[in-house]
């Protein structure tokens, strides 16, 4: 009791503890199968306030979490009987535009800065599904329909308020503590608890050419080695990934082919609307026979929540992911296959076209590292009955498996769920995870911040 009233008295924002009003969902988090109950939920104001919780957890030897407010899979964002720093109070964005930045609290999710950034007519690059978390996002990498065209996530954050395991209040940037500052774009929230971002904003938009188009399963193998001729020569402007599942009931497919098998094309041109029309017209949407196609003009902010439905809070999720040189025929085989033994409705294979922008920075200017990754595959095991759990891990295992041998090695650290140690320091080149050892030796010594994509200090 006299460790929670210590608490209480030190912080501004809310604790929350077993037995209070709203601890129940205090504690859960995006990923229904992640079932934890911490000792305490601590929402920060400020960042005096997450010093705070540090230094307790510190001095009562408890294990220590930070929950961003997105998704985790992993479910490193909660612990039992330890403190979870939880930035739900903290979402405030400020764009300036006469400067071209945007500060972000560590709460905020994309939805939040896509919003307030359209407000003024620019753009940051973030991820695919706006209930994703920036903070997270930030600190994996981040990739997203503007990568290919400005970077990913990483490649636009200018600084970044960081409190450490001692309790300081530092900025990471290139002109101050630059070690940490390279070593939290991509290595994660290993370092310090990173309070806000500063990110330098592009004038995009607001409105763009996106859309989808479905074709039968039966096409797929012929679509994607088309397709993997279309990306080798797409220009920057143009995102175009592919999904596989069961064909959900959108309102421009016919009803005969809802939950059928189907392979998805979603793309989005970060550029003129007519150009990529045409684009697309030329490319893409006269291929074979769809089941149907949706392509338009629409806000950004429109086609970053298409998606949400599909990731929706508290469904049960583990996935497995791969970086691809190539989209190879055995990929693509392997890939196919496996649509047709999924486990659930909901499970699908997505497969992300990188390159572009991201491929033209080097790749010792960032932790994250693996910029040569010209598709990431991610196998999204996804349901909601507890029942299905194993079926469920058994099917996106099964399939990593398979894809193996026609991987390029390595992984994106956001895509990892609890898969241990020695998959964790695959997301690095070795050369980056030397160096990512040394800055957290210097940083976090004692590995106060271990829950998460852990790189030890030793």
């Amino acid at each position: 009791m006299g460790t929670l009233e210590t608490l209480r008295n030190s912080v501004e924002g809310d604790v929350i503890v077993p037995g209070d009003p709203g601890f129940g969902e205090a504690r859960t988090i995006w990923n229904g199968m992640i079932d934890r109950e911490p000792a305490a939920v601590v929402r920060p104001r400020d960042a005096n306030d997450v010093a705070a919780a540090i230094a307790l957890a510190r001095k009562n030897d408890l294990p220590l979490a930070v929950l961003g407010g997105g998704h985790n899979v992993a479910g490193n964002a909660v612990v039992d009987d330890g403190v979870v720093i939880d930035f739900s109070d903290m979402r405030a964005i400020e764009i300036d535009p006469d400067e071209g930045i945007a500060r972000v609290e560590a709460g905020a999710l994309l939805s939040d800065l896509d919003a307030a950034a359209a407000e003024h007519g620019v753009l940051v690059p973030g991820g695919i599904v706006s209930t994703t978390g920036v903070a997270g996002l930030t600190l994996g990498g981040g990739f997203g329909w503007a990568s290919r065209k400005l970077g990913l996530t990483i490649d636009s954050l200018r600084s970044a308020e960081v409190v450490t395991a001692e309790g300081e209040l530092i900025t990471a940037s290139e002109e101050s503590h630059p070690d940490l500052f390279w070593a939290i774009r991509g290595g994660g929230g290993n370092f310090g608890v990173v309070t806000s971002f500063e990110f330098e904003t592009h004038k995009l938009g607001p409105e763009f050419l996106c859309g989808l188009i479905v074709h039968p399963i039966a096409s797929a193998r012929e679509f994607l080695q088309h397709h993997r001729e279309m990306a080798a020569k797409a220009p920057d402007e143009l995102s175009a990934w592919v999904v596989m599942r069961l064909a959900p009931p959108l309102p421009f497919l016919p009803e005969e082919v809802h939950g059928l098998p189907a392979l998805v094309l979603a793309f989005a041109y970060i550029g003129d609307p007519e150009e990529g029309e045409a684009l697309i017209a030329e490319r893409y949407a006269g291929f074979g026979e769809p089941y149907g196609k949706n392509i338009g003009v629409m806000p950004f902010t429109d086609w970053q929540q298409g998606f949400d439905a599909l990731n929706a809070a508290g469904d049960r999720n583990y996935w497995k992911s791969h970086n691809l040189a190539e989209l190879s025929d055995p990929a693509i085989d392997a890939a196919i296959e496996a649509i047709g033994d999924l486990p659930s409705p909901h499970a699908e294979v997505f497969i992300a076209h990188l390159g572009g922008a991201i491929s033209r920075i080097p790749e010792d200017q960032t932790a994250y590292a693996h910029r040569d990754a010209e598709f990431v595959v991610n196998i999204h095991g996804h349901w909601t009955d507890p029942a299905d759990d194993e079926a469920g891990v058994a099917w996106a295992r099964g399939l990593f498996d398979a894809l193996t041998p026609h991987a390029q090695g390595g992984v994106y650290v956001n895509f990892l769920s609890d898969e241990g140690p020695e998959r964790v320091q695959e997301a690095y080149s070795p050369a980056a995870w030397s160096r990512l050892v040394e800055v957290k030796r210097r940083y976090d010594p004692d590995n106060v911040f271990r829950l998460n994509q852990n790189i030890p200090p030793g």
